[in-house]
């Protein structure tokens, strides 16, 4: 269940970052970005699954937390961090820039 969880809000911040890209730069742009989620999470997924398999058994902290739950967990909070800098860092430029544009004129 709650690896059903884990996928299903990947899946609505894919919708999210696919649909914010389109609107304010282009569908090559969204779909680069979607592209980028994929890949990482593919990668990110193998990477905390080795850390996992070396951690705990298969049968890991019961029931619905086993160990592939366990490796999608960590990979979401390092996801979650690295997205944070990459999406939320942009934000706060744009509008020192134009802050920076409206005081000059």
């Amino acid at each position: 269940m709650l690896t059903a969880f884990i996928f299903f809000v990947h899946l609505v911040f894919i919708t999210v970052i696919f649909t914010k890209k389109w609107q304010d730069e282009s569908i090559s742009s969204a779909l680069s970005n979607v592209a980028l989620i994929v890949i990482l999470f593919s990668v990110g997924w193998a990477v905390t699954g080795m850390i996992a398999r070396a951690l705990m058994e298969p049968k890991g902290f019961g029931l619905y937390f086993d160990r592939d739950t366990f490796s999608l967990f960590l990979l979401s909070i390092a996801e979650y961090f690295f997205y944070k800098l990459y999406y939320g860092g942009g934000d706060k430029e744009k509008e020192e820039v134009s802050e920076d544009d409206t005081e000059k004129q």
